[in-house]
């Protein structure tokens, strides 16, 4: 498990202050309170700068905000910039538009491993439910009860229902190890240690929007570092919203890209953070 102090949790935003409102109100309730953190913002204006002010106040000296002017989809950019500037041992990756359970942080560290990656999952709330959420609600723990999730119709499949709670941990535990499904990394709830994506050169900026997290997980697994999902014990509830920078071509492209990297055991990446 990673050390006391050696833990940062990197928030990426761009211009979703609601959102990043509730994921930092949600960090604030966390069981491990002993992380630092970092809002990796990709270009967000005025009012985004006003809310990280606000909760600066609440984190203190242990939250920090980089930003860079917004040129386009450049999240690979500012997250390798948090990875590069960070002095945490242990980096915990959170999509600002995902509010996190109450053992978000520490169910990362629990099962946390030198040549590991985790990668929680996410139950998706549709865009009325997502805009209704409140402060008042995250803190209190209510959104993330199975009375909330089933009253607002996010509680279908078995999936769900695991991630919910409704299930011992250990029995959740047992069906992350169980079901057959890809480990990779996924951008919005994941975890691995900072030497480890040293190792790999980060992200790759040349990946514009979409399967970025994706080639990313595929170059550690490629460097001998394997994925281990957390999709039940620490998912994250994720708030729908407007996409005005989707690309759904690039990211059909990056996919390409991506099982191509996969197949042919890439590890590095070309514009990565050593040309930061």
């Amino acid at each position: 498990m990673a050390g006391p102090g050696s833990v940062e949790v990197v928030v990426s935003t761009y211009n979703n202050p609601h959102a990043l409102d509730l994921a930092l109100c949600a960090l604030r309730r966390q069981s491990v309170a002993d992380f630092k953190l970092c809002i990796a913002d990709d270009g967000s204006g005025q009012t985004t700068r006003d809310l990280v002010n606000t909760w600066a106040a609440a984190f203190g000296p242990r939250l920090r905000h980089i930003w860079h002017p917004d040129h386009g989809f450049r999240k690979n950019r500012i997250l390798n910039k948090a990875i590069a500037s960070s002095t945490a041992e242990y980096l915990i990756f959170l999509d600002g538009d995902c509010v996190p359970g109450r053992v978000f942080v520490e169910r990362h560290l629990t099962l946390s491993k030198p040549d590991r990656f985790c990668t929680g999952g996410v139950i998706r709330l549709d865009r009325p439910t997502s805009n209704a959420v409140t402060r008042e609600q995250v803190a209190s723990g209510e959104v993330f009860t199975a009375q909330w999730l089933s009253a607002h119709q996010a509680l279908d499949g078995l999936g769900n229902r695991l991630k919910a709670g409704l299930y011992p941990v250990w029995l959740s535990g047992l069906a992350e190890t169980l079901t057959p499904v890809s480990k990779t990394w996924n951008g919005g709830n994941s975890s691995t240690w900072r030497i480890n994506l040293i190792k790999v050169n980060g992200f790759d900026e040349n990946f514009g929007y979409g399967a970025e997290d994706i080639e990313l997980g595929f170059r550690l697994n490629n460097a001998g570092i394997r994925g281990r999902h957390l999709r039940y014990t620490a998912p994250v509830l994720h708030l729908e919203h407007e996409r005005a920078y989707a690309d759904l071509a690039c990211k059909e492209k990056n996919k390409e890209t991506a099982q191509q990297v996969r197949k042919g055991g890439k590890t590095l990446s070309d514009q990565g953070i050593d040309r930061l």
